[in-house]
């Protein structure tokens, strides 16, 4: 079984996207489109701005050294432009697990297949290169579209964790909905139904 080298710089990618680590040096080519109004909603970390992207990008590429998370850049081939980040974080390699989020994108990417693109990717390297068990996944309960996206891709809701978070309004607390695909459900189903997705 391979393990998650925090050391290495994994590059994944098709004839349409490429994804690769995420680097201070990319505050410059995605600060544009962390400026799009409403993109930072749901998070709790806001990368709105030069000075919030900057730490945002500073904080997650500091994880990375310290083990804790692998963030990447998207680069769309296509549009020849960057279209946002994601990561994966929480890696276990004793339980074969990891959690995949914090991914944004830029309204000229979302509804183009970029994203399915990006997570058959991803998946295929958790299962298939990192021969994991299950890739986890949390969306903030009132963000519907975040959640029907990942269950485009396959994910199964399994659970809510209650009153996890504040709420939008910053008064109350809101839900996280846990979602999660496993190992042989990549296999024998999501894999093979994504492709066909990414072919149309």
């Amino acid at each position: 079984m391979a393990h998650l080298d925090y050391s290495q710089d994994y590059i994944l990618e098709d004839d349409y996207v490429k994804l690769m680590p995420l680097k201070i040096e990319h505050i410059e080519y995605v600060l544009n489109v962390s400026k799009e109004h409403n993109l930072w909603t749901y998070f709790l970390e806001k990368g709105n701005g030069l000075k919030n992207l900057t730490n945002y990008i500073a904080s997650t590429v500091h994880n990375r050294k310290h083990q804790k998370e692998y963030p990447l850049v998207v680069f769309d081939k296509i549009k020849k432009q960057y279209a946002g980040t994601t990561r994966f974080y929480d890696y276990s390699s004793e339980l074969k697990t990891i959690k995949l989020g914090h991914t944004w994108y830029g309204k000229d990417f979302r509804g183009t297949g970029l994203n399915k693109r990006c997570k058959y990717l991803l998946f295929q390297f958790a299962f298939e290169t990192l021969e994991l068990e299950r890739v986890g996944f949390g969306a903030h309960a009132e963000n519907k579209v975040s959640i029907a996206a990942m269950k485009s891709v396959g994910c199964k809701e399994e659970g809510v964790l209650r009153n996890f978070m504040p709420s939008l309004n910053g008064k109350e607390r809101a839900d996280i909905i846990l979602l999660s695909i496993l190992k042989d459900e990549w296999f024998e189903k999501v894999k093979t139904e994504l492709k066909a997705k990414l072919t149309k």
